[in-house]
Order: C-alpha cells, then sequence, then structure tokens
C-alpha cells in the first residue's frame, strides 16, 4: 500500500467542500470547484518538495496559490479596456496549449524550451488568453500581443546582484508574475549585454525569477547550471533548467554538465 501523502490529507482537510481526485500514476491532484464548474491540477511531488523546504509556509503558499486561482475562475474575465493589464508570460514547450475545456490558448514560438503565452492580470493572479475571449470581445490577436510586449517594457526592473566563482550574478525577484517574462524586455536585456565583461546568460528556472549572468571564466556556467537547477525545483510554475547563451540578439539553450561545486 503507498505511503499517504500528509500534503494531499491536508488539501482535502482544506478544501473539504470541493471535489478532490488523485491520478496514482502520474500523481497528479485534481481539484474542482463544483459551483464554478472549474478546476485546476497540481502536481502533487512538487508540493510534497515545497513542504518539505519550506514548512508550514510552503504549504500556505500552496493553499494560497489554489485560493487565488478560484478566486480568478469567479472574476468576469474582460479584455475590452484592460489593455494595459494584458501581459506575456513563459511557459514550458510541454504547458498545454488548450485550457482543460478545449478553448485554444494564444500561444507563440519563444525557443526550443519556451513559449510565449499572454495573460489577464487580475491582482493577485492571472487569466490566460484564449482564442474565444479574443474573439468575443473583437479585439485582434496583433493588438493584444502589442499591448502586452508595450506592458512588459513598461515593469521596473529591479535587480540584485552577487559575485561567485569571479563571475557576476543579477536576481529579478519581485513575485509580481512576470519576472521570467522580463527575458522579452530586449533593449534591456541588450543593455545588460553591453555594459559586462564576459558573455551574457539567461536562466528562467521558474516565472518568479529571471537570471542574468555575466561569466567569465568556465566555472561560471558551472554555477549556473547548478543555481537554475535548485531554482527549476523549487518554483510554484517551473518553466526550465536550462539556461541560455545570449549573442546578438538572440537566445540558445546550453547544457552544462557541472564537474564540481565551487567552494563558497
Amino acid at each position: 500500500m503507498a505511503k499517504k501523502s500528509k500534503v494531499l490529507e491536508r488539501i482535502k482537510q482544506e478544501f473539504s467542500e470541493h471535489q478532490i481526485n488523485m491520478d496514482e500514476e502520474t500523481r497528479q491532484v485534481r481539484i474542482d470547484h463544483e459551483a464554478l464548474g472549474k478546476g485546476l491540477t497540481l502536481d502533487l511531488p512538487r508540493l510534497e518538495t515545497k513542504f518539505e523546504n519550506k514548512g508550514e509556509g510552503g504549504f500556505q503558499e500552496t493553499v494560497s496559490y489554489i485560493q487565488e486561482t478560484f478566486a480568478a475562475m469567479k472574476k468576469q474575465k474582460s479584455l475590452s479596456g484592460s489593455e494595459q493589464m494584458i501581459y506575456p508570460v513563459i511557459r514550458s514547450t510541454s504547458f498545454p496549449t488548450e485550457t482543460e475545456d478545449g478553448k485554444e490558448l494564444i500561444v507563440e514560438p519563444h525557443t526550443g524550451e519556451t513559449r510565449i503565452y499572454y495573460a489577464l492580470d487580475q491582482g493577485k493572479t492571472y487569466a490566460l488568453i484564449d482564442r474565444q475571449m479574443l474573439d468575443r470581445e473583437g479585439l485582434s490577436e496583433q493588438k493584444m500581443k502589442e499591448a502586452a510586449r508595450f506592458n512588459i517594457r513598461s515593469l521596473s526592473i529591479p535587480t540584485r546582484a552577487d559575485d561567485v566563482a569571479g563571475n557576476r550574478f543579477y536576481f529579478v525577484n519581485t513575485n509580481d508574475g512576470y519576472d521570467a517574462s522580463r527575458i522579452l524586455n530586449d533593449a534591456w536585456v541588450k543593455e545588460i549585454a553591453e555594459s559586462i565583461n564576459g558573455e551574457l546568460a539567461l536562466a528562467v528556472p521558474h516565472q518568479d525569477v529571471f537570471i542574468l549572468a555575466d561569466i567569465q571564466n568556465e566555472q561560471g556556467y558551472d554555477v549556473l547550471g547548478q543555481m537554475t537547477f535548485k531554482f527549476f525545483g523549487e518554483g510554484r510554475m517551473p518553466i526550465t533548467a536550462l539556461p541560455f547563451i545570449y549573442e546578438e540578439g538572440k537566445i540558445e539553450p546550453i547544457f552544462i554538465l557541472a564537474r564540481k561545486k565551487p567552494k563558497e
């Protein structure tokens, strides 16, 4: 008999008014809000890892995420007049291109590891934009994308810098839901590339962090690889554990084989 998950049992207690089902094969938890006729699916191993690493605080983050998602579902989604609240969001290429009820999401290619989706900001959360939303409100896809790109360029980009093994790492971590999306601010990324001493590498391990690295020696790639993998395992919305190299305005995934962990 499989060992009971403490996290799953607590989710069932916390959301006892909803229908909760567990897929034992995929280890996915489905929570259905019967009044809304909608639900969300969560990856149980990732929730358990968060609980192990962060304890009660990690579990409360999960509870807040579920509550905020259902709250957003209750709101009437309207794009008209809300163009200033539309943003691009980065997701992995394994992320679904349709909603669970079969609606086509608006997506476009980004890299071999990532895609760009579009979202309507709703305060503490956001709703991904689907084709039906655009058609219903008569908003063109091009106009929507232009608004999203303008809005992401308008966001501030506060950074924190750390030096490790002769390399400098910059972190963007505002937790506004669009940290990884700032990789789409081409002009700002280009400015960073022109100001550093070595090669520029980028990473978007999950939606709430964007890492830029001034790589000045071989060890810098090892540090970046370890760092990206660690963040990837901790994020609420993971994207990719592969960093990217930035060259002449283009970004390409790089595979890093870490040899040894540098001394602190």
